[in-house]
């Protein structure tokens, strides 16, 4: 205990030393600060012993905190850590193969977590503070965070950071993974060549923008494609022709602000072959089914929902939100633009798994038709994990698309 309350105090003096005695204001090399750490641990090792590893480990925390995000780096920097949870500065948490740990790390002071959200949120063009105390960004990784300060985080600031992986995963993967079966894989495979507009909705961490990502990938490589999004996630990378946009928030006096309906708006100009809009959670719904409905075939979104039908009554109420027309109207768009609900949910093995595909096949009498495909089964429990499969379940009706893409014949009707 001791040690390691010395070894605190050491970090500090040394970070101390190096911050007055560096011009950070020039943006000195990693190379600089690192030697000015290193001459400065010498100089206090000839006063009190420091061994070997509290130097390496000193030299790595002190350049965290002062270039990078302090206690938060290694987390960042573990491959195995998907979530990052700090509930104020001394209570930090992390999800590791889908299950959540409290980490024996905190940040020096509430001040301290304060400069690393500010130096996080810079990075993503974004502002900060007691007038405007909830932010989205992004880090250079493309990892999301939110961000709530006090007074409306009680207990101290609050940062939530959802790590994706540095390669995007695969439907191989998601194969052995048994999120989803081979012949629902070619299904779908075949539904995004041939254009169908595809909606995947699901709870909180279901894997939604995840399973977009592998979706993206059976989109022929010769189509414009223009993602939009609120916090770029997304990481699409088989388009060569791919252009991609994020909204721009208001600045401190309310102005210049970019919503996602300002880029729908734009992309429609910009002669795209699909548009992919990241989540839906405002009345840009409205924005995205005229997207969807103007000629854009094969154009693709997601959305939080308990189940296809929740999704499409949470869809109805941010059209509303966005738009002053009759609901039987925003209906009818709705089964007009959106061909097939893919639904995701994470069971309670903490696995994530497709649970419905549907097919939208009409509105008749106040109410959107839906056909489902293929929905998961459960068939049991072994060693904590739960077993079943998507079973097929009907045949898709709307086959369309696929005899104009080549994939049915007329006959198949």
């Amino acid at each position: 205990m001791n040690n390691h309350i010395n070894q605190t105090s050491l970090k500090e003096e040394v970070q101390k030393i190096v911050l007055e005695e560096m011009d950070l204001s020039r943006d000195p090399s990693d190379e600089e600060i690192y030697k000015t750490i290193d001459r400065i641990l010498v100089e206090k090792g000839k006063k009190r012993y420091v061994s070997l590893k509290e130097k390496r480990e000193l030299r790595k925390e002190i350049f965290n905190s002062i270039r990078k995000l302090d206690v938060l780096q290694d987390l960042i920097d573990d491959p195995l850590i998907t979530e990052i949870m700090v509930n104020g500065p001394n209570k930090i948490f992390v999800e590791k193969n889908g299950t959540i740990y409290p980490k024996d790390i905190k940040f020096s002071s509430e001040g301290k977590l304060e400069n690393i959200i500010q130096q996080m949120v810079a990075g993503s063009n974004r502002i900060i503070n007691e007038a405007n105390p909830i932010v989205d960004a992004r880090l250079r990784d493309g990892s999301r965070i939110n961000i709530v300060l006090p007074p409306v985080a009680i207990d101290g600031a609050m940062v939530t950071i959802r790590k994706f992986p540095s390669n995007p995963i695969t439907m191989e993967q998601l194969l052995k993974y048994e999120s989803i079966t081979e012949e629902a894989v070619e299904f779908l495979k075949e539904l995004v060549i041939a254009g169908y507009n595809i909606f995947i909705s699901g709870g909180t961490g279901s894997g939604k923008t995840t399973f977009l990502n592998v979706l993206s990938n059976f989109i022929p490589s010769n189509e414009r494609i223009i993602t939009i999004e609120d916090s770029a996630e997304l990481q699409i990378r088989n388009i060569p022709n791919l252009v991609r946009m994020e909204v721009r928030k208001a600045n401190t006096e309310g102005l210049n602000e970019i919503s996602i309906r300002d880029l729908i708006k734009t992309a429609l100009r910009q002669r795209p072959d699909r548009i992919i809009v990241g989540e839906i959670r405002d009345g840009a719904a409205f924005d995205m089914l005229q997207a969807f409905n103007t000629g854009h075939d094969g154009s693709l979104s997601t959305g939080h929902a308990n189940s296809p039908k929740d999704m499409l009554s949470r869809l109805e109420s941010l059209v509303l939100m966005g738009a002053d027309i009759p609901l039987l109207s925003v209906q009818k768009q709705m089964a007009s633009a959106i061909d097939i609900i893919v639904h995701l949910g994470r069971l309670r093995d903490r696995s994530r798994r497709v649970l419905e595909i549907t097919e939208i096949i009409g509105f008749d009498k106040g109410d959107i038709k839906l056909n489902p495909i293929y929905r998961f089964v459960e068939k049991g429990e072994s060693d904590g994990r739960v077993i079943g499969s998507l079973e097929k379940v009907n045949e898709l009706l709307h086959i369309d698309k696929l005899i104009k893409a080549g994939l049915r014949g007329s006959s198949d009707r």
